[in-house]
């Protein structure tokens, strides 16, 4: 369900800030068996927050996580892997989230991985298309 509110482009901004911080900080967390929930979850939650304010800079109220994680997906940009990856991300985290899953080292090196590839270029797109 969507729900339309006020194009919101200062709230959007802060979307991005904060989404930056968390991204930043996640990448400083040394990764082994304890930490590897936790890094997908922040991840994958800074890339939702980029596409949250995508919506919100159109006055867009997603009422889950599907719309912000697709709002990315459309986004054009160019990467060495598809972007439908986050697709992926929003899966694994909700596993880890509601059924008790715990990601290995290695899936959550892949994520990092694609993260250090794709979080800045979307970050950048989102600028640019927020205005």
């Amino acid at each position: 369900m969507i729900r339309y509110k006020r194009p919101d482009r200062e709230k959007a901004l802060s979307l991005i800030k904060s989404a930056k911080s968390d991204f930043g900080y996640t990448l400083s967390l040394e990764l082994n068996e304890k930490s590897a929930n936790t890094i997908v979850r922040n991840i994958y939650e800074s890339f939702r927050m980029i596409g949250e304010a995508l919506l919100v800079a159109k006055g867009v109220q997603s009422q889950d996580h599907v719309l912000p994680i697709n709002e990315l997906i459309s986004l054009n940009v160019k990467l060495s892997r598809p972007l439908i990856f986050l697709e992926q991300l929003r899966k694994i985290r909700r596993n880890i989230n509601y059924y008790g899953y715990h990601a290995s080292v290695n899936e959550a090196e892949n994520v990092l991985d694609f993260s250090k590839e794709a979080f800045d270029v979307l970050v950048e797109k989102a600028l640019e298309v927020i205005g």
